[in-house]
């Protein structure tokens, strides 16, 4: 088996076969598909069973108790029998003509391939493009090598380029199974980070594949349900930690992590973020959001000085009535 489609879900139901529905028609017969099902209380035992029916060689593993994302994905891995395993989300779709380009690009053998991905709203209408790297389609790192992990780091645009969303990466599986599943990362989220990261010293080579293949369903996070603070923080602290305890806080690495984590969390999206939190009424969750942005804007740096100085300045309220007047400042322009 050359290839493992791994789909770790749970309570998807509403989305998996709109999702196996994208690839599932024309794979070769050297491609499986693996779903890991952590435990769902809704329909998707049912819609698996459907599919099972149609497509023989889905296989389709029910765990009776819910484990987690980062133990779920563990499993998936060690279940599949593919030479890689591409590590699929439950509710994305897959682009035409995305397995065989992948398996064109796996005879090359390096560790981990990074694919690009296209942004959509809830009902797959496009957004646009998400950026990863500033590199060219094609790239390769061997991220042992310092100059060449330096060079890495400093092109990362988002924290997709250091394997935050999952449906990105294909994976060769020996070497994913060559780390381990760290229990002080469980319920992290990023569980899957750490045991890549680790495995820089001993070799890893990421080939940046550039090209998106899958288009990524937005407002449908489901670890948004205990309030947008926390989704915050499931990113901003998790990140962070994970930058202290593989690089150490101090590194050049960790430092250019949090250099993205400033990229994709500014002021304006903190602003947005207490807002809301102000409009449900979730004062503790403003605190809170106050000090994410501050650990963000942490780094000594012209642009976090001023970021810290305008998150400071500017209430959330203050935030709401410059957004209306803007707004009604460019309609009048454009009437």
């Amino acid at each position: 088996m050359r290839l493992s489609i791994g789909i770790p879900t749970y309570n998807f139901g509403e989305f998996i076969g709109e999702t196996l529905e994208s690839f599932l028609s024309n794979l070769p017969g050297d491609v499986e598909v693996l779903v890991l099902d952590g435990g769902s209380t809704d329909n998707t035992q049912q819609v698996m069973e459907q599919y099972r029916s149609r497509f023989p060689a889905i296989r389709y593993v029910r765990q009776e108790q819910r484990g987690g994302i980062d133990c779920d994905m563990a499993r998936t891995v060690e279940l599949a029998s593919g030479e890689y395993c591409w590590l699929f989300s439950s509710d994305d779709l897959m682009k035409p003509g995305a397995v065989e380009r992948v398996l064109s690009e796996m005879a090359s053998q390096h560790d981990v391939y990074l694919s690009g991905l296209t942004i959509c709203d809830r009902y797959m209408r496009v957004i646009g493009e998400h950026p990863i790297l500033d590199a060219a389609p094609g790239s390769i790192f061997r991220l042992h090598d310092e100059r060449e992990r330096r060079d890495y780091f400093r092109r990362a645009i988002t924290s997709t380029a250091f394997f935050s969303f999952m449906g990105s990466l294909i994976v060769r599986r020996d070497r994913w199974l060559s780390g381990t599943l760290e229990p002080a990362f469980i319920g992290s989220c990023w569980a899957h980070v750490v045991r890549l990261l680790r495995l820089i010293p001993r070799g890893l080579t990421v080939k940046y594949l550039g090209e998106s293949l899958q288009l990524k369903r937005g407002d449908n996070d489901s670890f948004m349900d205990k309030g947008i603070a926390h989704r915050f923080a499931i990113a901003i602290d998790g990140y962070q930690k994970i930058a202290a305890s593989v690089f150490g806080d101090a590194s050049f690495e960790a430092r250019q992590i949090r250099r993205v984590l400033a990229n994709e969390f500014p002021p304006n999206a903190f602003f947005s973020a207490k807002l809301q939190s102000l409009r449900a009424g979730r004062e503790d969750d403003v605190r809170r959001l106050e000090k994410l942005a501050a650990a963000t804007y942490r780094d000594f740096t012209p642009r976090n000085l001023l970021l810290r100085s305008l998150n400071a300045a500017l209430s959330a309220r203050a935030y709401e009535s410059a957004r209306y007047l803007y707004r009604r400042l460019r309609g009048r322009s454009v009437a």
